[in-house]
């Protein structure tokens, strides 16, 4: 039987879902603000957020991922 206090894998997951999409579609949208604010013809910030997003949620990951279990 699954004790209580432990949280449910499919609830958890289902979560770090959501919190990347939301994060990505963020960095999107800040990204191409900036780069219609900067009148650039290369999208820099459309390139660099959404990846920046991506690697910081990835060291989130493995630093959760690599916590000992109680």
């Amino acid at each position: 039987m699954q004790d209580s206090k432990q949280p449910n894998n499919l609830m958890k997951y289902a979560g770090l879902g959501t919190q990347w999409l939301v994060m990505l579609l963020l960095a999107v949208l800040a990204g191409h603000w900036l780069d219609s604010k900067t009148g650039w013809k290369v999208p820099v910030f459309i390139i660099t957020l959404p990846l920046v997003a991506l690697g910081i949620s990835l060291w989130q990951l493995i630093k959760e991922f690599s916590k000992p279990k109680k």
